[in-house]
């Protein structure tokens, strides 16, 4: 049994001691060539390293996308090693971007590489998607419950595609964002001051259409380049605003490579967040 604290004691603090922001780590070709370095491992390794070093120290949570670092292979994989090593020695915590799903023993691989305590890739929490059923999630959440560590699941996403899944209906009129909702819900019950598995819904929602009070947080992309503002947070969370963590990439990471302009441009992001979430900056 472990005596780590809980994921979601941890995060709750650190919103409020640091604002309730998340900025992710979002290496993609096109704002690589914005910083001036090139697409290859040692552009990926500096602008990378820039990020972790400006913001890591601030910003409550950074959120690397496993998948830009994953086209470089084995040697970008090391990058984001490094990184999540050094994002949560500098005291912010670390949401792996993964959404990893899938059955049975291959589940519970994923949920070794990414939250099991000793691994070269344990984060703090991890996204993860319900779509081959909410039970075969199971392996990861019992390990990060027992490791401290947390889980995001895909619930009511930024994107355009999302409501076909998301908001169909089963038999009972229930739809699968709010199946989902519900499990979460359930496994939360009890969980003070915050539950470790959270929904991840996007703040792009013209209405969420379900109840988001799942004593978990709420993982919110589609701020900024997407087209979401911190002042759609309140219709979008309602009751739940105060569990939101807001998800920014790009509005902050335009402004590197410039470490300074770095940490103003989160620093202003997160204290917008504030006043619209009512969490501490």
């Amino acid at each position: 049994m472990t005596t780590t604290e809980p994921f979601g004691a941890r995060l709750r603090r650190a919103m409020d001691e640091r604002g309730p922001l998340c900025v992710g780590i979002d290496p993609h070709a096109a704002l690589l060539a914005d910083w001036g370095l090139g697409d290859d491992i040692d552009g990926l390794e500096r602008f990378t390293r820039t990020v972790v070093e400006a913001l890591a120290g601030r910003v409550a949570v950074l959120k690397p996308q496993s998948a830009f670092f994953e086209r470089f292979g084995s040697r970008g994989i090391a990058v984001l090693e490094r990184a999540v090593a050094d994002a949560r020695d500098a005291g912010a915590l670390v949401v792996a971007d993964v959404k990893r799903g899938d059955i049975g023993s291959t589940m519970a691989a994923y949920a070794d590489a990414y939250l099991a305590r000793g691994a070269p890739l344990f984060s703090d929490a991890v996204t993860l998607s319900p779509y081959l059923g909410y039970g075969a999630l199971r392996p990861a959440l019992d390990l990060a419950r027992e490791n401290g560590a947390g889980v995001f699941v895909l619930a009511l996403t930024s994107n355009p595609e999302g409501p076909e899944v998301q908001r169909a209906r089963n038999a009972a009129g229930t739809t699968v964002a709010e199946a989902v909702l519900d499990r979460l819900r359930a496994e939360n019950a009890g969980e003070r001051p915050l539950g470790p598995f959270g929904a991840v819904v996007g703040a792009t929602l013209a209405e969420a259409g379900a109840d988001l009070a799942i004593n978990g947080p709420l993982l919110a992309p589609g701020i900024g380049a997407q087209g979401a503002s911190a002042a759609d947070l309140p219709r979008v969370f309602g009751a739940a605003l105060g569990n939101v963590l807001p998800a920014v990439s790009r509005g902050v990471l335009r402004h590197g490579p410039d470490a300074g302009a770095l940490r103003a441009a989160a620093e202003r992001e997160a204290e917008a967040m504030a006043r619209f979430t009512g969490a501490g900056a």
